[in-house]
Formats: structure tokens, C-alpha cells, sequence
């Protein structure tokens, strides 16, 4: 498969794509972005490299992050996890608090806000420096010793998260956050506040298309934990448009509203696109179309 090639014809059909969508204005910092950034970038499993556009530019991967701390959590509990957040598409915008009134403060899955807050929760009370610990780890997976926080982001999120802090509260009200709620946000804006380059968030999920063995040789997940993982991630990834995205991609991923998204082929690719404009359900309609093409032109998805 000519990757570079299929890319480059990629880059150039997205040139001409309209101007669809907007900046994610809710975190301020967020809403500085370029709009019309785009990057993107594959990684195969023989570990080939190749990239277009932006791709060598750091972004804020924000809920992409989710999958990385599930990973992490995922690793500590394995099917306990699942105890305190469910499995199931929401169907329901990503910081809702509707959900979790009836469903009496268990999250319908890890990759709603009110999941990852339970998984941040998790994480706290596992690791001993839960912020420099996740980073740590985020290094080892991706081989990038330099992958770090946007500390202007995270505090932009502090200064703006009054609903996750409902979310939290809401949860802690139920029993399902353990620690102190300001810790737990605190590691939550954070995590959501790493900066990575496509190629960097590329090489951070290969492990997820290598049964669990990442590109610096790290067994990370089970064969079977990355089957699940990756299964929440096609049906559950893309907030209330996951169906929209299995349909016109059909491949397990994740985004995230600074305009990343990471998705993969198991056993053959990881690829991950960065546009800083949203649709109106919150993922790069650009990031999306790329995709789309991609699955199209390498006839490669999991369907």
C-alpha cells in the first residue's frame, strides 16, 4: 500500500473541502487556534512513518486523552473497572448531567466527561503522583520524552469547568468519585490539556492496533483488554456521533474538540488527523472527511 501517495491526494482533496465548522470556544485558550490547521499522520505496524500538513505541530489532544487514561485504569482493575461506568453510546451530549440523574451516578461509558471523571477518580487513587505518573506513562507509550501539559489550557479549563465540577460533585453525591473533587479536576483538566503532534499521538495509540505492545516494546494491554478498549472506542468514541463515524470511517478511535482525532486499523495502521473545526456534535468535520477518504482509497477498515 502506497500510504504517501494515498496522503497526499488526501491533502489535496481536503484543500479543497468547504469551510465547514468552528474553534471549540468553551475553553477559551482553545478558541486562539489557527481554524485552518490541518495535519495528519499514519504509522504502520512495521513502524513506517508518514505525515502531511501540520502534522509535526503539537495540539491539544483533549478527549482523546480518555482513552489513554482508560488504558491506564484499565490496567490497574481490568473488568472491575467496569463496576463504576458502563459500556454503553450515551446518545446524549458529552457533558450531560440528565444521564447520570436516572442512571443514579454511574456513567453510561468511560468517554463521557462524567466516565472520565470516574477514571481520572480511579487513577487518583492508584498512582502516587497521579499528573507526573500519567505523564510518565504517556512518554513511555509514544517514545516522545517531551510530551507535556499545556499549563495555559489546563488553567483556561479550571477557569471555565463549572459543569464538569456539577459532574463531579454530582458523582461524589453517589459514591462513585472517591477522592477529594477538587484533585480529581484538577488531574482531569490536566490530562485533557496534553499536547501532542499528530506523529507523537500516532505512535501513543500503536499500541492499540499491536495487541497491546507498544512501539518501544512495552506490553501495555492484554490481547484481550485492547480488543474491549477498541471496541468502546467504535461504538462510544465520538461522543453522540459514534454511529455517524463507524458508517462513514468504519474504524475504532477517538477525538477530541481541539480538533484531534486518533483512530487505527488492528494489526495494519494507526492514524491520527488534527483540524481545529467542529461540527456541531463536537469532532473535526474535516479530521472526518480525511478519514473517510482514507478508509475509501486503502478499501482498509475493520468492516
Amino acid at each position: 500500500m502506497n500510504y504517501k501517495t494515498i496522503l497526499q491526494e488526501i491533502y489535496q482533496e481536503a484543500k479543497a473541502f468547504p469551510i465547514i465548522g468552528n474553534v471549540a470556544t468553551t475553553i477559551p485558550e482553545l478558541a486562539k487556534i489557527a481554524p485552518n490547521k490541518f495535519g495528519m499522520h499514519l504509522t504502520t505496524i512495521k513502524g513506517e512513518d508518514f505525515g502531511i500538513g501540520d502534522s509535526n505541530e503539537k495540539f491539544s489532544i483533549q478527549s482523546v486523552s480518555k482513552a489513554l487514561t482508560l488504558t491506564l485504569a484499565f490496567s490497574f482493575l481490568d473488568e472491575k473497572t467496569w463496576e463504576r461506568v458502563g459500556v454503553e453510546p450515551s446518545g446524549d451530549p458529552f457533558n450531560s448531567l440528565v444521564q447520570l440523574e436516572y442512571e443514579k451516578g454511574i456513567p453510561r461509558n468511560p468517554f463521557i466527561n462524567a466516565g472520565a471523571l470516574v477514571i481520572a477518580d480511579i487513577l487518583v487513587s492508584h498512582l502516587k503522583n497521579p499528573k507526573q505518573d500519567f505523564l510518565d506513562f504517556i512518554r513511555m507509550i509514544s517514545g516522545s520524552p517531551t510530551i507535556d501539559f499545556n499549563l495555559k489550557v489546563a488553567q483556561s479549563e479550571k477557569e471555565t469547568g463549572f459543569r464538569n465540577a456539577a459532574l463531579a460533585n454530582f458523582l461524589k453525591s453517589f459514591g462513585n468519585i472517591e477522592n477529594d473533587v477538587e484533585t480529581v479536576l484538577d488531574f482531569y483538566f490536566h490530562q485533557c490539556s496534553l499536547e501532542m503532534t499528530c506523529k507523537e499521538l500516532a505512535h501513543s495509540f500503536f499500541f492499540l492496533a499491536n495487541e497491546g505492545k507498544s512501539q518501544t516494546g512495552k506490553q501495555v494491554l492484554s490481547k484481550s483488554q485492547v480488543k474491549r478498549l477498541n471496541a468502546l472506542m467504535q461504538t462510544c468514541g465520538f461522543y453522540d456521533e459514534s454511529g455517524e463515524f463507524t458508517y462513514r470511517v468504519g474504524l475504532p478511535g477517538k477525538s477530541g474538540i481541539g480538533g484531534g482525532i486518533a483512530a487505527l486499523d488492528p494489526k495494519n495502521f494507526v492514524v491520527v488527523t488534527w483540524s481545529p473545526r467542529l461540527n456541531e456534535k463536537g469532532n473535526s468535520e474535516l479530521g472526518m472527511y480525511a478519514l473517510e477518504l482514507l478508509t475509501t482509497k486503502t478499501g482498509m477498515s475493520i468492516f
